[in-house]
């Protein structure tokens, strides 16, 4: 049987990871599929995602500016490797979508499980600092998982997966949190040099998907004005929630 500490830092992991889900639910809304509308997802995505990418970094910086800058420099790599292994294959398919579409779901669900990976971790490096900060960063992470979990779903669903795929989705691009908290917890010292790392590799694929993918779909799907409107207001919702938090 688990520990009670062990088992509660499990617990408050897998709530975050849930709350990735919810992030799908306003999509049931959606009812036709445009070309505008592909376009304002991507760019909401792109402003949801490019301030977590911030988020990110400044903590990732909190802890050490020289890891970070090498995790974003890794996640970079990551990502663009993984786009050349993938690029031009017809036979991916993902909830779903083919080809193209596939392989766009498919880049985001991996950028958001490496973040997942990261936040993970923080919540177990959190607990072993104490109760309190680890309720605090929890409730955090959970909050600011529905958004991400829009983000995936707002890519997914107008590709032509349900809303309840793309919430399942969603969820398991979080499952790294629940898994990787408790090895965390339990080995806090030796795991939270790493932190800054993956935070900052999460971060450099996150820029990568933002400027490579989804803003050029976005702006080639109606007037460009109208994207840099959105982006910026998706990103000043996400920071909104992170300033009422912090």
């Amino acid at each position: 049987m688990l520990p009670p500490d062990v088992l509660l830092v499990f617990v408050a992991a897998t709530i975050t990871a849930l709350a990735t889900g919810v992030g799908a639910l306003p999509l049931l809304a959606l009812r036709n599929v445009s070309g505008r509308t592909l376009a304002y997802g991507n760019a909401i995505a792109a402003g949801l995602m490019l301030a977590a990418t911030f988020s990110l970094i400044f903590e990732g910086f909190e802890f050490s500016g020289t890891r970070t800058l090498l995790g974003l420099l890794l996640g970079l790599a990551g990502i663009w490797l993984a786009k050349r292994y993938f690029d031009g294959r017809s036979d991916i398919s993902l909830a779903t979508a083919q080809g193209a579409d596939a392989l766009k779901i498919l880049l985001i669900m991996g950028v958001m499980t490496v973040h997942s990976a990261a936040e993970g971790v923080g919540v177990g490096v959190a607990y072993g600092s104490g109760r309190e900060l680890g309720d605090f960063i929890t409730i955090a992470i959970a909050l600011h998982n529905v958004p991400e979990g829009l983000a995936i779903a707002l890519v997914m669903v107008p590709r032509g997966a349900s809303v309840g795929k793309a919430a399942w989705w969603a969820i398991l691009s979080s499952a790294p949190q629940p898994l990787l908290a408790v090895p965390a917890f339990l080995f806090v010292l030796a795991v939270a040099p790493f932190l800054p790392i993956g935070l900052g590799l999460a971060a450099g694929a996150m820029l990568w998907m933002i400027f490579s993918e989804l803003l050029p779909e976005a702006q080639a799907g109606t007037d460009q004005s109208q994207i840099g409107v959105i982006v910026t207001l998706a990103f000043s919702a996400m920071m909104g929630v992170t300033l009422v938090l912090g």
